[in-house]
């Protein structure tokens, strides 16, 4: 055993049955690395097996997200600090070779030597739900996808009295037909096989949007409970909040600023200048899948926010491109979405703003009308605000010493 005063530094590499696990010192000296069992006894042994060396200054991980996220989980428990730790790189691999007790002491080093700084999702909260059902509702939509793709290669080649029939009809219309018909025929005839097939693959799809249906209800009452004001963003629905929330995960702290949350959705922008051109481009790093959503912000502000129009329009006439333009969006849009995901605000209720009509003796609308300090139509993210008892109280008074300048 290791002098008691001496920390150590753990690294694990992770499996599906096993885990190997290695312990180095503060000077990066190799104690000693046995495998466990994944199972929750040997969860159990390999925290006794880390702590018997020492105070843990940290354990590196790898694969946090998948075989390592109950292991991670444990360690946590145990009041450990957990850090992901990435894959080995290729060509030192190459150099050095590659077993399970060397990526476990890859794992430990990388710590010690601070190129391992991540910290791991929770995956113990509504964000975890969010994840999972996403994961449901994303095979179910490619599912239907396919289905319907079939429906109508099968009608391509089917013969002309099935073509005929359902030719005119819309995507959803000619599925509620099939989906009703009642074919009858010999089994040996193409076109009585044909349609008990169409049939079977229509009845898929609908079985399928009930599917979708489910997950999108169950997803919107999770984000109405955990960040109910994050869909009142402009552009920003059930499909770009989940999304963002599941990138970011259950303990968002674990982002210092927004400026790390623009490089985990790959909206940093990256310097791109050459001699007298000065200019950024697009991040093809981070959460691909977050960047989309991203994407879909800024196509719907484009097209209906005057804001983003009015930007739109001046950085179109300094000479930038579409896609430049864009890029400047997708960066003020994570800004903005940033603060909300990491200070959410309380949805407002009815009743509430009944309650503060009444005290106020008139509604929050017409004083803002009047006193000419918001248009005439304030936006539920603006309403929403005003939920916060610090922020209501405040403006409470503001109106109240507003209202009496105004002439009877």
């Amino acid at each position: 055993m290791a002098n008691e005063t001496t920390n150590v530094i753990a690294g694990i590499d992770t499996h599906a049955d096993t885990h190997h696990v290695a312990v180095i010192n503060e000077y990066g000296k190799p104690l000693a690395d046995r495998e466990f069992l994944a199972v929750g006894s040997g969860y159990r042994k390999i925290v006794e097996f880390i702590t018997s060396y020492g105070p843990v200054t940290a354990v590196g991980v790898e694969g946090t997200g998948s075989y390592g996220a109950e292991i991670a989980r444990a360690l946590r428990g145990e009041g450990l600090c957990v850090l992901e730790v990435n894959r080995p790189n290729r060509a030192a691999r190459r150099l050095k070779g590659k077993s399970d007790p060397l990526d476990a002491y890859q794992a430990a080093q990388s710590v010690l030597d601070g190129r391992a700084t991540a910290i791991p999702k929770a995956k113990d909260g509504p964000v975890e739900c969010l994840r999972i059902l996403r994961a449901g509702r994303t095979s179910a939509v490619k599912a239907r996808t396919a289905a319907i793709n079939q429906i109508k290669g099968l009608l391509v080649s089917a013969p002309d009295n099935l073509r005929a029939k359902y030719r005119g009809l819309g995507t959803s219309a000619m599925i509620t037909a099939l989906q009703r018909s009642r074919p009858s025929g010999h089994i040996a005839d193409p076109e009585y096989v044909c349609l008990v097939t169409l049939k079977a693959l229509a009845t898929r799809c609908q079985s399928l949007a009930a599917e979708i249906a489910a997950a999108d209800a169950a997803l919107r009452e999770i984000l109405d409970t955990y960040a109910p004001m994050l869909c009142d963003l402009p552009g920003v629905g059930t499909e770009v909040a989940s999304q963002l929330l599941v990138t970011v995960g259950d303990n968002p702290d674990r982002l210092g600023n927004e400026a790390q949350f623009a490089a985990l959705v790959g909206v940093a922008p990256i310097p791109a200048s050459s001699g007298k051109t000065s200019r950024h481009r697009l991040s093809r790093g981070g959460d691909r899948n977050a960047n989309r959503a991203l994407h879909q912000v800024v196509l719907v502000r484009m097209g209906s926010c005057p804001r983003t129009k009015d930007y739109v329009a001046k950085r179109t006439a300094e000479g930038k491109s579409k896609r430049e333009i864009m890029r400047c969006l997708k960066r003020y849009a994570a800004r903005e979405l940033y603060r909300q995901i990491t200070n959410p605000q309380p949805a407002p209720s009815n009743a509430d703003l009944r309650q503060m009509r009444t005290k106020l003796g008139f509604t929050i609308t017409t004083a803002a009308r009047e006193l000419g300090h918001w248009p005439s139509k304030i936006s539920s993210l603006e309403r929403g605000l005003l939920r916060n008892d610090a922020l209501a109280t405040n403006y409470r008074q503001w109106l109240t010493e507003q209202t009496a300048k105004i002439p009877i």
